[in-house]
């Protein structure tokens, strides 16, 4: 329960450092002012505040806590310390399905007589792309009993996208292609406060069936044996925990782009707060030290200030790499 309420405090303080500070210089007083429903002398100000920084930091704190408890649930299904949200190839998929809107396309498609463009026609293809990949992954799992070959699965189909998405790339455009590798830096400020409700509603349902499977995970820790002799359905456990990653992975690469490192980095930090593997609190803290992460990169991307402001996935790296190769040199001790 300290670390639950020590990781919850820190989210409080640094949510309100994300609308606090930011790369436009709002003073404190105004930004409160704001905040309370006040008036301040400029009205670009209430539009950063309300309609850029708090979607940003709601955006970071889900977004963070769905790939973290991804890669809990992976590693702990596939009993593998490295397993992350990416490693089933979900993301890349994601990866392909905004490739084939951006290089492919131009940019816009049509579907049932309604031409998508913008932002809306790369959010469809991410979360088509993703969602395919996952009915993949589902459907071979009805014929790959083994976790690990399921794995290797995932990996190989992580493997085939990627070489779709470099054939794409060759023949796409420049502007295309440059297109492409903003989206993929990574960026918390692709959900406006009108989208909010769809992004928070679609997390929050991935959360909960995280949490539903508690007992089963538990029980998962012990090996499948062990877990079909408490009763649990190895496959339906797997498959509800494939649909759950499945769309948490989905909707935040589709909304944020590729973020990489929280999935697999941030649930080793929650165990070694915690010394435990009981889901009963690692999986919660393992939630909270996503939100954290999330926004504490988010604020650090806002460091150079009016410069500019840094790709978030020019950040992750820097916070989870040290914690992955802790955790490989523990693993080889």
């Amino acid at each position: 329960m300290k670390h639950i309420a020590v990781t919850s405090t820190l989210i409080i303080i640094l949510f309100i450092a994300n609308l606090f500070f930011g790369s436009v210089s709002i003073p404190a007083e105004a930004v409160w002012q704001i905040l309370t429903g006040g008036e301040v002398e400029r009205a670009s100000w209430v539009y950063i505040v309300l309609q850029s920084r708090l979607p940003q930091a709601l955006t970071a704190l889900f977004c963070g806590s769905s790939l973290a408890v991804s890669g809990l649930m992976l590693q702990t299904a596939f009993s593998n310390p490295l397993a992350g949200p990416s490693i089933l190839g979900i993301s890349s998929g994601a990866n392909l399905g905004v490739a084939i809107v951006m290089l492919a396309t131009g940019g816009a498609f049509v579907a049932g007589g309604v031409t998508f463009t913008g932002f809306m026609s790369v959010l469809i293809g991410a979360f088509v792309g993703s969602m395919l990949i996952m009915a993949v992954i589902l459907f071979l799992s009805t014929f790959i009993r083994s976790n690990l070959m399921l794995l290797i699965t995932g990996i190989m189909i992580g493997y085939i996208t990627s070489s779709a998405i470099s054939l794409l790339n060759f023949f796409a455009t420049e502007e295309g292609v440059h297109s492409f590798v903003i989206w993929g830096m990574g960026n918390f400020g692709g959900v406006s406060l009108e989208q909010m409700p769809m992004f928070a509603s679609c997390c929050m349902i991935g959360l909960g069936m995280s949490v539903m499977l508690i007992k089963p995970l538990n029980a998962l820790l012990m090996g499948n044996q062990y877990a079909e002799n408490l009763g649990i359905n190895i496959r339906r456990t797997r498959n509800l925990l494939l649909v759950a990653t499945g769309l948490l992975t989905a909707v935040t690469t589709a909304f944020c782009g590729p973020i990489a490192f929280f999935g697999l980095a941030v649930p080793h930090v929650a165990r070694m707060l915690l010394r435990s593997e009981n889901h009963n609190t690692l999986l919660p803290l393992t939630i909270l030290c996503g939100g954290v992460a999330a926004l504490l990169c988010n604020l650090i991307c806002i460091l150079p200030g009016d410069a500019g402001i840094i790709p978030l996935n020019a950040v992750t790296p820097m916070l989870g790499a040290p914690v992955i190769i802790y955790v490989i040199m523990k693993q080889r001790r």
